[in-house]
């Protein structure tokens, strides 16, 4: 079969140099600038993975996304040690959650948090 490996997510937003700083304000990712092309181009390293930013300002069709409940990808997760003080130091930066944290099952807990133009973002802590 087949090997598959994650290679990234794509954010699309009208506001790139926003949205990189909030990724690297809240979770410390880091932000690498670049100009293939000629073109500015904001990519982001975090947790492992890949998040490239397409600015979509310039595109009259962009739409915010969809609320919950919907269709197609719902969200992305991130696995965090002590919860509890990641959403407590989180708040303080400004974050704003939608739920959590809680105790899902025996041994996880989870909470989700707003992220730029409608991007969900769930923290997991697995014990």
């Amino acid at each position: 079969m087949t090997a598959f490996k994650f290679d990234h997510i794509h954010v699309f937003t009208r506001d790139p140099e926003g949205t990189a700083k909030w990724y690297e304000k809240m979770f410390g990712a880091e932000v690498i600038r670049t100009t293939p092309g000629g073109k500015p181009r904001i990519d982001l390293k975090l947790g492992g993975a890949n998040i490239f930013i397409l600015d979509v300002s310039g595109d009259a069709k962009a739409v915010a996304s969809a609320k919950h409940p919907h269709t197609g990808l719902d969200h992305f997760g991130l696995e965090v040690k002590a919860i509890d003080k990641v959403c407590d130091e989180l708040k303080a930066k400004g974050a704003v959650f939608t739920r959590g944290p809680e105790t899902i099952r025996p041994g996880t807990r989870i909470a989700f948090l707003n992220g730029p133009d409608g991007v969900s973002i769930e923290l997991l802590e697995r014990t």
